[in-house]
């Protein structure tokens, strides 16, 4: 190594072994490193140089910009323990002070609603279960009564795979009712079975999202009438709410009941007397219901001469918003801590 780049890297070194903090150590490499530093200039200015020239020079820099960074390396090392070893030193516990809360996990509110729902049917004698949220056209439509043409059928509904699997597994579910047929063909009547999990439709808004949690009731038994059907949404809205609620049925259609009906309870906001959630009529939709319709029950290999049954669905979502009176559907899936923990 020549005389002037021996010198280079005696200099630098001592400037660096000089430094007193971290700021004094970045002027330093800036100095000799940065884009305009002394090591910088000189390699940029090999390209003037012969080759035989170049290749010697170069190697001499190389060794001076390795020697260089090792020595900023362990100097920033030295000085970064020293300043830990300064503020430890400084610093007091101070035993008076309160202990710092342990913040303990607490269940989401569309669980507390699932954990409240399963209590309530568990009780009436219902199995809890769950199925497949990829499924086939079979058991999320054509099983239950959905003609070929059927609305629900179309992309703007329902979210279609690109290509079915071998088991013909091709969309999302749209309900939980697609566990009624897989619930019949596995179990011989009597069925008293409830259905919760995550459906999915096309559909985001204030009161809709495209993921949802929805509950299903289905029971099959001999003699099942509405009058069942019935008894059981009224005892089940009084244990949810906690309140003395009305309800009523009104007249409705859908392919997999026959007859149905559409449930609406009295306004449990207002107690019926008309407000901005019931829009005045002191009444709130909550669920759609009816017999089951004699055509699923064939599917399901359960002879409709013998046996009936009733079926209800609704969201999960809905009825937790009506119970907390949250006035947006999205506010459960923000992951928002401020509202998590109004539930803790």
């Amino acid at each position: 190594m020549s005389q002037p780049d021996q010198s280079l890297l005696t200099d630098a070194l001592a400037a660096i072994g000089a430094c007193a903090d971290l700021a004094q150590l970045e002027e330093q490499r800036l100095h000799y490193l940065g884009k305009k530093g002394l090591v910088t200039r000189a390699m940029t200015g090999l390209r003037e140089l012969a080759p035989e020239e170049r290749s010697r020079r170069g190697g001499e820099l190389n060794l001076i910009k390795d020697g260089i960074a090792q020595a900023l390396t362990e100097r920033r090392s030295t000085l970064e323990q020293e300043q830990l070893n300064q503020r430890l030193a400084g610093e007091r516990l101070d035993v008076t002070l309160p202990g710092e809360r342990a913040h303990t996990a607490h269940l989401h509110p569309i669980n507390i609603t699932r954990r409240r729902v399963a209590k309530f049917f568990t009780a009436l004698g219902y199995q809890v279960t769950d199925g497949p949220e990829i499924e086939s056209d079979y058991y999320n439509f054509e099983s239950l009564n959905f003609k070929e043409n059927h609305p629900a059928r179309d992309m703007q509904d329902t979210f279609f795979l690109a290509e079915s699997d071998v088991d013909g597994l091709c969309l999302l579910r749209t309900h939980t009712s697609n566990m009624q047929m897989r619930v019949m063909e596995q179990s011989k009547p009597p069925v008293r079975t409830v259905v919760m999990g995550r459906v999915y439709r096309c559909d985001s808004d204030m009161t809709h999202t495209p993921m949802f949690h929805q509950l299903e009731c289905l029971l099959v038994d001999s003699d099942v009438s509405f009058a069942h059907l019935k008894a059981t949404l009224t005892s089940f809205v009084r244990y949810f709410f906690e309140q003395d609620v009305a309800v009523r049925l009104r007249p409705s259609f859908f392919p997999f009941t026959e007859p149905s009906a559409e449930v609406d309870i009295q306004c449990v906001i207002c107690a019926g007397e008309g407000c901005r959630v019931c829009k005045g009529t002191g009444w709130l939709e909550i669920l759609g219901s009816g017999l089951v319709h004699p055509n699923v029950l064939r599917y399901g290999g359960v002879d409709p001469d013998e046996y009936s049954g009733f079926a209800f669905g609704m969201g999960l979502e809905r009825i937790t918003m009506l119970r907390y009176q949250i006035d947006d559907l999205r506010l459960f899936f923000a992951n928002d801590q401020e509202f998590l923990r109004m539930f803790h």
